[in-house]
């Protein structure tokens, strides 16, 4: 690793929570990996239909390679009802990193999310002798006279978190997504098989930043300036149990510009241009290539990328779209860019 006042050299980016959806979506989207620096990506399950077998996730993960043979494509389950220990056993010898859980009704395409999470035990007692990863979309939907909301479904799974590590405690657990203080906190508190993602929107954005503006709404939504400065904190001192993670979510400009959007927040063709400054504006540039690059891998227990990039702090301006998808920030300039190879 090497850095300067003007350049930045780093392993490939482990993203490990990207969307990469379907369709013409993805034959846009999934070139464009590579490009925003990340080599090795975990991909979500929750497509129309869900991937919710280990035999359909082998079939995604050649698809999406056939797309980008030049990235390594991390695949997971979606956590439904219909789970079972044999289907987690089948996953583990597929290659199946992780399972992932979607509280029902939660976010986009969460219909096949389970409701009682605990209410699992033989499928997590599986995932824990196959040491399978649960990660975790850590909200509680809201219901009818449940008195949750968006702002504070996620503290009020922290209990649901808790529990789990209680039960499980062999279970290697990411809280993914995080957005405030208290799921920071909650986090530090469980120890080696507990970790957390946070991505590069919620490091800039707060209430006031997606409140009217659709393009900068995703779920769980941004929170409170306490709840950011924790997370850029965090990320600041280098801890090793919060790493990157997307949630890069693109839709078409269809489903975010109308009344009702859709949630996602497109980030990875500029991914590490987008944390570059961020980090920079932290003081903190030279913690961006654990938290990219190192933390994670570590926590995944995957084998340290090969390749290098380099980013130099020249300005760019985040194109208007790509392919009908609105990234993050889109108009604005930022101050790195990765070299041309």
């Amino acid at each position: 690793m090497k850095t300067t006042m003007t350049s930045l050299t780093l392993p490939l980016a482990d993203d490990l929570h990207v969307h990469l959806r379907q369709g013409d979506v993805l034959r846009t989207v999934v070139p464009l990996l590579r490009a925003g620096g990340a080599g090795r990506v975990l991909v979500m399950p929750n497509t129309t239909p869900p991937v919710t077998s280990a035999g359909q996730a082998v079939a995604y993960r050649a698809e999406l390679r056939a797309v980008a043979p030049d990235v390594d494509f991390l695949m997971t389950l979606y956590f439904t009802p219909a789970l079972t220990p044999d289907e987690v056993r089948r996953a583990a010898a597929a290659g199946v990193v992780g399972i992932k859980v979607y509280p029902h009704g939660v976010t986009t395409n969460s219909a096949s999310g389970v409701e009682d999470l605990l209410a699992f035990g033989p499928v997590l007692a599986a995932m824990e002798a196959a040491d399978l990863v649960l990660e975790l979309h850590g909200e509680l939907p809201a219901h009818a006279g449940s008195d949750v909301c968006v702002l504070d479904a996620e503290e009020r799974f922290l209990p649901t978190l808790r529990s789990l590590h209680d039960r499980y405690p062999r279970l290697r657990i990411v809280l993914e997504h995080v957005t405030t203080a208290r799921a920071v906190d909650a986090v530090k508190s469980l120890g080696a098989t507990v970790a957390a993602t946070i991505t590069a929107h919620h490091l800039d954005l707060m209430i006031d930043d997606w409140a009217g503006k659709n393009h900068n709404f995703c779920k769980p939504v941004a929170k409170y300036p306490s709840d950011r400065a924790a997370l850029r904190a965090v990320v600041g001192e280098g801890h090793p149990r919060f790493f990157l993670g997307s949630d890069s979510a693109p839709h078409p400009r269809t489903a975010k510009e109308c009344a009702s959007a859709c949630a996602g927040v497109f980030t990875s063709p500029l991914l590490l241009a987008y944390l570059a400054d961020t980090f920079e504006g932290l003081g903190a540039l030279d913690r961006l290539p654990a938290f990219a690059s190192e933390f994670g891998c570590r926590f995944y227990r995957l084998p340290p990328a090969r390749e290098t990039i380099r980013l130099v702090r020249e300005p760019q301006v985040v194109p208007p779209a790509y392919g009908g998808v609105v990234p993050y920030r889109a108009g604005a300039t930022l101050n790195w860019r990765i070299a041309a190879a």
